[in-house]
């Protein structure tokens, strides 16, 4: 992606080497591109086991005497991140300067989706609020999503309304999920900030009505039509900067790889060797190519509606 004579955000808050004390933070679900933490891997590779329902109740009655109470149990079930690959710990740090030039990719990026969703809100009569980008190291706290942590990736918290991103997902998109390309990352973020236009747009809210009073499985299907039409965003996006003649060769090919990297069925396949379609949350990867292509083709939000009957 041509970036050079981009400006940068002027919403991005830099909390990278800091720490905190931790905490039980609140339980507002969260929208996210990675994985859903340990926890949240060690139940689902339970209930593939078998026995898994009388593991997972023990888990489930030592999670409830350690963490104390219902409070933290429920949040693993209402964080909407992918499942992850178990983490792993990298001996190649990456250097400051490299670090910089990621931040500074990042706040273009974001700068460029400000101008994007400006235009598109105005076309609507509608004013665009950008969100903020919170970059951050290993864990960092939200306003409202409980603790951010680079285990889940990079994730939107509607309660706030920022970006949560640790820089160590660009090495984990060519490393875990074999996404290279500055423009697979530019995707990521699109994604994200395609869930603030969600919230922008009162869609967010809706879903999370809509959400109350459905059964888990049901739930699961909810979200994900809410995290395709991120992806449909994510495109409508990646088509205004191609006609700014800012993408270079392969750009929408490294967006699309990315794409399909995070689809629930690679993912699922990758880490356990099999599928629960039954618990996707984000879809498949070929539903996560399809939305992104859609919105590189459309710009618009007419062509959007994931949630209409037969969207998918």
């Amino acid at each position: 992606m041509k970036t050079d004579n981009m400006r940068e955000s002027k919403h991005v808050e830099d909390r990278r080497g800091q720490s905190h004390s931790g905490g039980r933070g609140g339980g507002y679900r969260r929208s996210g591109m990675g994985g859903s933490g340990m926890m949240g891997n060690l139940l689902l590779q339970l209930l593939m086991s078998r026995g898994g329902g009388k593991w997972l109740l023990i888990v489930g009655i030592l999670f409830l005497l350690v963490n104390g109470g219902l409070g933290s149990f429920d949040n693993i079930f209402v964080n909407d991140s992918n499942y992850s690959t178990p983490a792993t710990t990298s001996t190649n740090q990456p250097s400051s300067t490299s670090q910089s030039e990621e931040a500074k990719f990042l706040s273009k990026v974001l700068a460029s989706t400000e101008d994007f969703w400006t235009q598109k809100f105005k076309e609507q009569g509608l004013t665009y609020n950008p969100p903020k980008l919170v970059l951050y190291s290993h864990s960092t706290p939200t306003n409202g999503c409980g603790i951010g942590s680079a285990n889940a990736g990079p994730f939107y918290c509607p309660a706030d309304r920022k970006v949560y991103i640790d820089l160590s997902f660009y090495r984990d998109l060519t490393t875990k999920y074999r996404a290279s390309g500055d423009f697979a990352m530019a995707y990521v973020l699109a994604h994200e900030v395609g869930h603030h236009v969600q919230n922008e747009l009162g869609t967010m809210d809706k879903y999370h009505q809509a959400r109350r009073r459905l059964s888990e499985k049901e739930a699961n299907k909810l979200n994900v039509r809410l995290e395709l039409q991120a992806d449909y965003y994510a495109g409508a996006w990646a088509k205004y900067v191609d006609g700014q003649g800012l993408l270079d060769v392969g750009d929408i090919e490294e967006a699309m790889a990315a794409a399909h990297a995070v689809g629930d069925d690679t993912l699922q396949e990758q880490a356990y060797g099999r599928t629960v379609p039954d618990s996707f949350t984000h879809g498949t990867s070929e539903q996560r190519r399809y939305w992104f292509d859609r919105g590189y083709q459309y710009g618009d939000f007419e062509h959007g509606n994931t949630f209409e009957q037969g969207a998918y």
